[in-house]
């Protein structure tokens, strides 16, 4: 018979003592900062109290403690009582503006806490997120036109999709059919290194290509009959890959000329010529399908309109649909506009401290007032609620964000932005 786990609270001051004489390896003192945080917030005796408001005419964005204002020139740092501007960037030129960015961060150490910048002409920045200093440039293309940036994660990498290459009327009536319908260039965090640039065709994955994207080490593509098709990326690394590329140094199918630099970018060394093994497709609601899981399982909408709202879960076995899973049935649907009624908004997860934070509006005052109920994930159990200060528009888009001790709400009203930062203090 195994024993039973002990349970023993975590007394914060003999944490600090074995943090001060170097005791314990940094993940396992992190994971018991987290329970004492955790502890702090549930309880009682503190109050998450508005600190801070700032509006903007451009988009706001939160991550990870810290708030981009005016896309991303400035940036403020949410750690200390109430937000502190940590610096602000040069104007840029409109051929130099951010298109897209990614934060690489690895929360044990500030080592690796950078800014990935995609720029309007095509060169990607790495940023230091701390102070913005510039660390690293490096030159995509002049032949593909890229527009935004997205991780895969468990790869540890990231990758530059281009824009989708659409057939002129022109093209159509001459009867000339685009083959590339987009590229993706994929890239190592750390250190920053190139895999290599993939190119989808028309000829290879076949017609009616909507989307491309790589997630857990899979390419997914999508197509307009609403079906996804995911093929292994490591298999297509093994096959079509005609060269390894190296940031700085010469390459051959760039004729000697250097990989990263300006004018000639990265060459297209992902050279798919025949249709990679299909692991397996579905049909799904907009294209959206994940997948995750011990063993493995996806999750997807289909397509049918009587089954809108549901989501399937299926397992997976050597890569085949082995059951269709249970369904996930929503069990009403609520109408957004009824003030006269509680209704549940938006749910933002905490993973650190495994604490759920469900936005609820209630309009018993006539005002769209709003409030947060934070759960227990695990047992789904209501431990406490902080009320917004701020009325809740439900005419105007809003995001909120739940990170530690940190509330921030984001709002948009008409053509400006507001972001309100609440901090967890005591009574």
């Amino acid at each position: 018979m195994a024993p039973s786990r002990r349970t023993r609270t975590v007394n914060s001051t003999d944490l600090l003592s074995r943090r001060a004489r170097g005791i314990g390896d940094p993940g396992t003192l992190f994971r018991l900062n987290l329970k004492v945080l955790r502890g702090i917030i549930l309880q009682g005796s503190r109050n998450f109290i508005k600190v801070w408001s700032k509006t903007s005419k451009s988009t706001i964005m939160y991550e990870s403690g810290k708030i981009y204002f005016e896309n991303y020139q400035k940036c403020y740092s949410c750690v200390h009582t109430e937000p502190q501007n940590l610096y602000k960037l040069p104007k840029r030129s409109k051929l130099e503006k951010f298109e897209d960015a990614l934060l690489c961060q690895c929360p044990l150490v500030n080592l690796f806490n950078l800014l990935l910048f995609l720029t309007a002409s095509n060169w990607l920045y790495r940023l230091s997120a701390e102070t913005g200093e510039e660390l690293q440039r490096v030159y995509l293309s002049s032949k593909h036109k890229f527009r935004s940036l997205s991780w895969d994660v468990s790869q540890e990498i990231f990758y530059v999709k281009s824009v989708k290459n659409k057939e002129t009327p022109l093209a159509r009536q001459a009867g000339v059919s685009e083959n590339t319908v987009m590229h993706l260039a994929i890239f190592h965090v750390f250190p920053l290194q190139i895999v290599g640039i993939l190119e989808i065709t028309k000829r290879v994955f076949g017609n009616g290509i909507t989307d491309a994207v790589l997630s857990q080490g899979v390419l997914a593509v999508s197509y307009n009959n609403k079906s996804v098709k995911l093929f292994s990326f490591e298999h297509i690394l093994h096959r079509h890959m005609t060269e390894k590329l190296i940031l700085g140094r010469q390459s051959l199918l760039l004729r000697g000329k250097t990989v990263g630099e300006a004018p000639f970018g990265i060459p297209v060394n992902i050279q798919v010529t025949d249709c990679p093994p299909v692991l397996f497709e579905v049909s799904c609601t907009n294209n959206g399908v994940q997948i995750g899981g011990h063993p493995w399982h996806y999750i997807y909408t289909p397509p049918q309109k009587n089954l809108k709202g549901t989501h399937h879960i299926c397992s997976l076995k050597d890569v085949i649909v082995t059951s269709s899973g249970r369904t996930v049935k929503r069990r009403f649907q609520q109408l957004d506009d009824d003030p006269d009624r509680e209704t549940f908004r938006m749910v933002e997860y905490d993973n650190e401290l495994d604490i759920l934070g469900v936005v609820v509006t209630n309009g018993e005052e006539g005002e769209g007032r709003a409030h947060v109920r934070l759960h227990d994930n695990q047992s789904g159990q209501l431990q406490r609620t902080v009320d917004l200060v701020e009325p809740w528009d439900e005419t105007y888009q809003h995001e909120l964000c739940f990170d530690k001790d940190t509330i921030i709400h984001i709002e948009q009203k008409n053509n400006n932005f507001c972001c309100h930062v609440y901090k967890l203090k005591g009574t």
